[in-house]
């Protein structure tokens, strides 16, 4: 079996946030951290904790961390801003209207926009069951259209 590594640079952040050389956060410490570490508000730390605790344990592990800096990384704050620019109703969510808009206004890695059956498959398969867009599932959206820097 092969061993997972964590990059040194995430486990820095991490170890900042730990008690008692516990490589878990409770939420409460992981808010903090994505508060502190990547600029973002109570409301956006906690959707993207809830969109990164993957067992759903109220803790976040290094490994589910690592699984957040590897979607979001240094690039939290860039991508707050655009989702806040794409969110014209201030909602803190994105509905179909305003997710297809903002998708047009980006360009994908080799600098072309996405064609229309792009943006509605991405819209499509991002929205939650609402039909909504959060800050979380916005950040895989990006992650999977190879926008966000690692």
């Amino acid at each position: 079996m092969v061993a997972r590594k964590v990059p040194k640079e995430v486990q820095q952040i991490f170890d900042r946030y730990i008690k008692n050389n516990v490589r878990r956060l409770k939420k409460a410490d992981a808010i903090i951290m994505l508060n502190k570490e990547f600029e973002l508000s109570e409301e956006q730390a906690n959707v993207m904790f809830d969109t990164f605790d993957k067992d759903k344990n109220g803790i976040m592990s290094i490994w589910e961390f690592h699984q957040f800096y590897q979607t979001v990384g240094a690039s939290a704050h860039e991508m707050v801003e655009k989702f806040k620019e794409m969110d014209k109703d201030g909602s803190g969510q994105l509905d179909a209207d305003e997710a297809r808009e903002g998708l047009r206004s980006i360009k994908v890695a080799d600098g072309r926009p996405l064609a229309e059956k792009e943006i509605e498959f991405f819209i499509k398969s991002t929205a939650g069951e609402d039909n909504v867009i959060d800050i979380g599932e916005f950040a895989s959206l990006l992650f999977r259209l190879k926008l966000c820097k690692k």
